[in-house]
């Protein structure tokens, strides 16, 4: 990945992302700037404005870890620690997470601070067909603050109460329960755990039956799949068909160091790219 992708290439990564939802490169680690020219080519790159866990001048990519540096720590150390899909309380959705290991945990020869997934577009193949019929033209609520809170109350995170400008800024958002996945074609269940709050238009307690049912769906162990991490790691994940959790299972002295790009669906809904990008695969 540190030299220019050509079209084909680029296209085959694109197909195989949307049929398989996690794809690692081993030994490709990139640094900052080759991080976000790489990420560039899926979508526009999120800038979390006021965090101040970045690249020095490079704001696109953020840096995941709970390393400090004169005792302050140099990245944010419990991103992730949720089942959750990122940027589903956006308006314009998050679409690929890609992520370079630098440090990785490790106690007794075994690597700790892996990254779990859930597959919501095979989970969405298997619904029954009453189940597909009765969520058909749902949407469902999404909003930033049900997670943070979360964090705070239910993991302990030192994150502080978003402000009332953070959630001006962020309000909540609605999309389709079912959505249709643009590489494939084929539905995905777009609701998560972390940021989903209810699906609209129904009683409360229907909603929330009806959602619990859908996220225990999602969870089950034959959707999922853990990836161990290696220094070297190049993982990309797509948003759109998958849930993840980082797991926190190694302490303040074990080290984890992750750079981070975030790419918004800014492009992959858009018609002429998709089927440049795949028809260009295709033909290699």
């Amino acid at each position: 990945m540190r030299r220019e992708l050509s079209r084909a290439d680029f296209g085959a990564i694109l197909q195989a992302l949307g049929e398989h939802g996690v794809l690692c490169f081993p030994g490709q680690a990139l640094e900052a700037a080759e991080l976000r020219r790489f990420s560039m080519r899926f979508g526009d790159l999120q800038v979390i404005k006021g965090v101040p866990h970045h690249e020095p001048g490079v704001p696109e990519v953020t840096i995941l870890s709970n390393m400090t540096v004169d005792g302050k720590l140099i990245g944010a150390p419990d991103a992730g620690q949720s089942w959750h899909t990122d940027m589903t309380y956006a308006q314009t959705m998050g679409f690929v997470n890609v992520l370079s290991a630098f440090r990785v945990p490790m106690r007794d020869g075994r690597p700790l601070g892996g990254t779990e997934f859930t597959n919501t577009q095979a989970a969405a193949a298997d619904l029954p067909a009453a189940v597909v019929d009765r969520l058909a033209g749902l949407t469902a609520t999404h909003d930033i603050e049900f997670y943070w809170e979360y964090m705070r109350r239910e993991k302990g995170s030192k994150r502080p109460p978003l402000t009332e400008e953070q959630r001006r800024q962020r309000p909540p958002v609605h999309h389709p329960v079912l959505l249709r996945h643009p590489i494939t074609g084929r539905p995905v269940i777009y609701v998560n755990p972390g940021f989903t709050v209810r699906i609209d238009s129904l009683p409360e307690a229907e909603s929330a039956e009806l959602l619990r049912s859908l996220l225990d769906h999602v969870l089950q162990p034959n959707y999922r799949y853990v990836h161990e991490w290696t220094v070297g790691d190049l993982l990309l994940w797509d948003h759109l068909g998958t849930w993840h959790y980082a797991r926190p299972d190694y302490g303040p002295d074990e080290h984890r160091l992750m750079k981070r790009c975030q790419v918004m669906a800014t492009k992959i809904f858009d018609q002429d790219f998709l089927r440049e990008s795949l028809v260009t695969a295709h033909a290699a």
